[in-house]
Formats: C-alpha cells, sequence, structure tokens
C-alpha cells in the first residue's frame, strides 16, 4: 500500500447547499478500486494519477483529530466526494471507522457517498452520532438492472445489494437515499429505468432520490469512458460524439420528459428530490463550543 505525505485531511467545503449542505469534507484515501467506466473524478481537474490504485495518506488519523479539534464551528464532514470511503482496503485498514469514531468524539455529523456494503459494518458508530448530529447516506445507484450494472460498474457489489443496503440502514433509523448519478445517455434514461429505481427506492423506504438527468464528460475522464465503450458497445461513442461534441455537460437526451416524470412520480411516492428539501429534512443544528471569555 503506497503512503502519500498530507499537511491536511479535511479542508472547508464551498460547496455548502449546492451538495447537501456540507461543511467539510475530506478523502482519507485516494484513488478507487470500482472501475466505475463514467467516473468524473477522474477528470484532469483532480490530479489523480493512477485512479484505479488505492493510495492512503500519511498520518491521516492523527491529523484529523487535531483538525477536528481546532474547528471553532462545528458541521457536516463529508466522506468520500473522489474516492469511495469503502474500497476493499477499508475492512482491514478501518481508517473511515477510526475517522468516525473521531466525528462522534468531537461532535461533528457525517455525510457519506459510497457504492459498498461495507458500511453496515459501522451501524453503530453512525447510529450513535446521529443521536445528536446530522447524518446523511447516499447509495450511489445508477441502474436497476444487475447486469447492466455489472458492465458500467464492473467491481461493485449489485445494484440488487445496493438496494438491501439502504434498506437496512433506513431499518436502523439512519436518514439515506438514492444518489441516481450519472444518467448515462443511451444507457440509464429510459423510462423503464427511471420508474423502477424510483419503486425499489420506495420500497426500500430511501429518504431521498438526487438526480440532475445526465452526466459530465470531461478531460480523461472522457477519454476512458469512450475506450470502455469500445469494448462494452462498439460504435456508441460516435452517437456520442454527434450529440455531444465536446461538452463537459451532457444532458440526456429526453431530460425534460424524463425530468417531468422523475419529480411527478417521486412526488407521488414522497420520495424527496430538491437539493434544499434534502438539507432542511436531514441536517439538525449542531452545538458549538461557546466562545471562551477574556475576563
Amino acid at each position: 500500500m503506497e503512503v502519500i505525505k498530507t499537511r491536511t485531511i479535511m479542508t472547508k467545503s464551498d460547496l455548502g447547499n449546492r451538495w447537501f449542505g456540507i461543511d467539510y469534507h475530506m478523502n482519507l484515501y485516494k484513488g478507487c478500486p470500482f472501475g466505475c467506466i463514467y467516473c468524473d473524478s477522474r477528470c484532469e481537474t483532480y490530479h489523480i494519477e493512477s485512479f484505479d490504485k488505492v493510495r492512503i495518506k500519511e498520518n491521516a488519523l492523527e491529523i484529523l483529530e487535531e483538525e477536528l479539534k481546532s474547528k471553532q464551528r462545528k458541521g457536516v464532514v463529508s466522506f468520500g466526494t473522489l474516492s469511495d470511503p469503502y474500497n476493499p482496503e477499508e475492512e482491514k485498514l478501518e481508517l473511515t471507522r477510526k475517522a468516525l469514531q473521531l466525528i462522534l468524539k468531537y461532535g461533528f455529523g457525517v455525510s457519506i457517498d459510497t457504492k459498498s456494503d461495507l458500511i453496515l459494518r459501522d451501524l453503530d458508530l453512525l447510529k450513535e452520532i446521529s443521536q445528536s448530529n446530522s447524518v446523511i447516506i447516499k447509495i450511489s445507484i445508477t441502474t436497476y438492472e444487475d447486469d447492466l450494472a455489472r458492465k458500467i460498474e464492473p467491481n461493485v457489489i449489485s445494484s440488487t445489494r445496493r438496494f438491501e443496503v439502504l434498506e437496512e440502514l433506513r431499518k436502523n433509523g439512519i436518514y439515506a437515499g438514492v444518489l441516481m448519478t450519472p444518467v448515462l445517455p443511451f444507457l440509464t434514461d429510459t423510462e423503464e429505468n427511471i420508474l423502477n429505481m424510483i419503486s425499489k427506492s420506495k420500497q426500500v423506504d430511501a429518504k431521498f432520490i438526487y438526480t440532475k438527468m445526465g452526466m459530465t464528460l470531461r478531460t480523461n475522464q472522457r477519454e476512458y469512458y469512450y475506450n470502455a465503450l469500445d469494448i462494452l458497445y462498439p460504435g456508441l461513442k460516435e452517437d456520442y460524439k454527434a450529440v455531444y461534441g465536446s461538452k463537459h455537460i451532457c444532458n440526456t437526451l429526453h431530460f425534460r420528459h424524463l425530468m417531468e416524470l422523475f419529480l411527478k412520480r417521486c412526488s407521488e411516492a414522497h420520495i424527496l428530490t430538491d437539493m434544499d428539501a434534502i438539507i432542511k429534512d436531514y441536517k439538525k443544528e449542531i452545538p458549538q463550543n461557546e466562545q471562551m471569555s477574556l475576563f
């Protein structure tokens, strides 16, 4: 396991209410082995070479504890914005679990994005944190079809299993829902997929489904995705080029229709879809440290 040097682990987020109201974000691991063909963390913006190789950050937990102690304002700390915090290495290294223990110790909330069922190992900590602080879990699911998921997310547990993980979280009182991003043009942008995603989310009591009904195609990410399409779906790359050219934001071809359908059916199922509404529903007021008097 390669170890990389770092000065910081947790940084103040500039995303705020644009991304689930997170206050701080961190990535204990660098790189991800799940092999999702569409992952936008591959783009050159993030400067992650050999993205499929997992690396850890030197003295990550010690640095994190010092940062948590020094923050004047508590808030929600996001795990997994660039790499899944529950990659296979986590099972033995337990960096994510130990970080959650520190989150609990210092009175912060937590936001986690994951495709892994290893998160269920940490149910005890998530339940304890949620007693007094904000917890939101986003299970990333792009398609209800296990066969399709196996192609586009080759090293990830099945979609069926991910819905089971979501159900287990909800049964234990954890605020959790589905991150339906991206929606892949020509592959997952069908009425059938959208409606089945909503139906299965309803069955497992998901609090929300969040989607932008499209995908990004940026430098490095685009090349990787197109190379994967050449293997999985020969010729499909040309359809992308014809429709999207060099665009970075690629909405589905039937964006308006699919979004209207999605919003209507989620409303009928009492599943939240609006970012502001989700934040309002899950985020608690976290008590702040009282300022020390000088007199």
